[in-house]
């Protein structure tokens, strides 16, 4: 019988095959040792390890990062032991200003549409919830389980928020920007911490834990347990992001790719769900500050909360995340 702990559409994962099928599935993808790029935090003002990566990849692995290995490790100790709850008790234990959500990312509501003979169709394989740091303090957890794992959180976004602004001084630096008038592209006040678990699927050929997107952040951080799934774009091939124990993955966003005039990628990419194992992976996500408008010679000048009303108007209006897109200046005719 499935696990209690999932929602009740996962629950029949492991011995159904309802899961729609996506033309995703037919990708070839490149599973090299380990494709991604490769920085070192201590020598990030050498500046050409990392100008490369943010060019070419948009997404690079980060070692020497001084995250301590323990607390990592205490992270997916914990988010193993919330995911384990059941469901109906993670729902209620996670109150405002978390939020729990379940079949889509955070950015749309909870409870993506099932057909309506009982198929999970377009529908994410995930759950999560969401962290805004700034704001843990504010939460009175009753539960011991998500009162540790709060103070957990709050440590791990303390050193989450040094490494951002490192990275992106140094990203600015590169770039030939001006470090004060670009110091409000990046607020830490905004940071949060989205946990995810991926269920196991028997049908994970044609299932997706997220479908193909970009970040909207200005830069994302991520780490991973063992089972691997995420997956990047690099040329219109795919590629697997390999599970490296104490490296992080830096993943840019779409509010980089418009400060850096289109020179630096917001990286696409997807994650799959395992046939044998559940994954989770914590990723930090961190935007320009209220108000902070981000100015490009390729893009009409915007806030990150313009973009956000775009996104939302998107989805209802097309289903999916336009992005950028939306924001470019038109063409001379």
């Amino acid at each position: 019988m499935a696990s209690e702990s999932y929602p009740p559409p996962f629950r029949s994962l492991n011995n159904s095959t309802q899961i729609v099928d996506s033309d995703e599935k037919a990708d070839p993808v490149h599973d090299l040792e380990d494709p991604i790029p490769l920085v070192d935090l201590q020598s990030l003002k050498l500046g050409k390890q990392l100008g490369e990566a943010c060019e070419q990849w948009g997404i690079f692995r980060l070692v020497n990062h001084g995250v301590p290995p323990t607390l990592l490790s205490q992270l997916q100790d914990h988010a193993e032991t919330f995911f384990s709850l059941p469901f109906e008790s993670k729902q209620s234990l996670i109150t405002s200003p978390l939020s729990y959500f379940w079949g889509t990312p955070a950015l749309t509501p909870s409870g993506a549409a099932l057909h309506r003979k009982g198929t999970l169709e377009n529908i994410n394989l995930v759950e999560g919830f969401n962290v805004p740091i700034a704001q843990l303090n504010q939460f009175q957890a009753d539960n011991h389980i998500v009162a540790s794992f709060s103070l957990v959180l709050e440590e791990y976004g303390k050193h989450l928020a040094r490494l951002a602004t490192t990275i992106f001084e140094a990203m600015l630096k590169n770039l030939g920007l001006d470090p004060i008038e670009s110091k409000s592209n990046l607020s830490n006040s905004t940071g949060s911490v989205r946990v995810y678990r991926y269920p196991r699927c028997s049908n994970s050929n044609s299932a997706w834990g997220l479908d193909v997107h970009t970040d909207s952040s200005v830069v994302s951080i991520l780490i991973q347990d063992d089972v691997g799934g995420l997956e990047v774009l690099k040329d219109n091939d795919w590629f697997t992001v390999k599970p490296i124990p104490n490296t992080l993955i830096i993943n840019l966003g779409d509010m980089m790719q418009a400060i850096s005039d289109d020179k630096y990628k917001s990286v696409t990419h997807r994650v799959k769900v395992n046939k044998n194992k559940e994954r989770i992976s914590i990723c930090y996500f961190v935007f320009p500050g209220e108000g902070s408008v981000i100015r490009s010679s390729k893009y009409k000048p915007f806030t990150y909360s313009d973009f956000q009303e775009q996104v939302q108007q998107d989805i209802k209006t097309v289903g999916y995340k336009v992005g950028l897109e939306k924001f470019k200046f038109s063409e001379a005719v």
